[in-house]
Parts: structure tokens; C-alpha cells; sequence
């Protein structure tokens, strides 16, 4: 079982190759997903920074789930489209979902634009996602998928 303090290089050379989540939650209304831009935020656990409205469906989960606990939970993939089987490359992932806010969110904004510069270059959608909630995705489980290393080649990550 491989933990936090060594999560393999390679799961983090494959989420931040990747910019786009499918994330999936589970509210009222029964499991829905939803596909959102991240860019990754180094530290001791990998974790992935987003922006959502609380006004979307997925946003009021997670808001929701932030006002009664750690955070919502949550499961996601990420991968490019369009590869062929024989070197599908991905990542799998559960973990907590919560809203940024202080110096969280200001670290996480940075790896946000630095990942996104078109943002950053265009004054008014900079303002309107600046005014945005900013969401970090905690994973506690990882597994990367390389068929380019061998069919079915897999690498977990569990956090401690």
C-alpha cells in the first residue's frame, strides 16, 4: 500500500498532464457527474483546485455537504479524450470536496491561473471567476491506469 508521504510521481505527472475532471457526487436528487477544469496544488497529499457556482447543482451538493461535515464526497476521472485503448492513460480518484476560503483560496487561485492563463488575460472572466467559490478535491484514493505500460497496468495511492 503505498501512502500520503509517497504518493508515486507518476499518478502526479498524470494529474497534472490532464485539465479536465469528470466528478461525481451524489445528492437528493441521486448521483449525477459533471465535467469541471482543475489544475493541481502540490503538497504532502496531491490535491485538485475548481471553480463552481454554488448556484449549480454540483455546488449546492458540495455547499451542502461543507455546512454538515468535512466536505462532500466524491469520485472522479481524468483522462484525454480520444485515446486509443492500447495506450489509455488516466487517473481515478475519490476523496472530500470543500470550498476554499483565506489564504487556502488564495494558493489555490494562483495554481488555478498559473494552470489557466487564459483566465488571468481576460480581465472580465478573471472577475466573474475571482467572485466564483474555488473548490479543492482532497483525494484519499488514486489509481492510475497506463495500457501504454502493459494492458490493464494499474498504480494505487491510498492517504493514511
Amino acid at each position: 500500500m503505498t501512502t500520503a508521504s509517497d504518493c508515486p510521481a507518476t499518478i502526479r505527472r498524470a494529474l497534472a498532464a490532464h485539465t479536465t475532471l469528470t466528478l461525481a457526487y451524489a445528492d437528493d436528487g441521486g448521483p449525477q457527474a459533471c465535467a469541471v477544469l482543475y489544475a493541481t496544488a502540490d503538497g504532502p497529499v496531491p490535491s485538485l483546485v475548481l471553480v463552481t457556482a454554488e448556484s449549480t447543482r454540483h455546488g449546492r451538493a458540495f455547499a451542502r455537504a461543507a455546512g454538515t461535515g468535512p466536505g462532500a464526497r466524491v469520485a472522479f476521472t481524468a483522462q484525454r479524450d480520444g485515446q486509443e485503448w492500447t495506450a489509455l492513460t488516466g487517473v481515478q480518484g475519490r476523496g472530500v470536496c470543500r470550498r476554499l476560503t483565506g489564504a487556502d483560496r488564495a494558493a489555490g487561485w494562483r495554481a488555478y491561473l498559473e494552470r489557466f492563463p487564459f483566465v488571468a488575460a481576460d480581465d472580465r472572466l478573471a472577475g466573474a471567476l475571482e467572485r466564483t467559490a474555488l473548490w479543492e478535491v482532497r483525494p484519499d484514493w488514486l489509481r492510475l491506469i497506463d495500457n501504454g505500460r502493459g494492458f490493464g497496468h494499474k498504480e494505487e495511492w491510498y492517504a493514511p
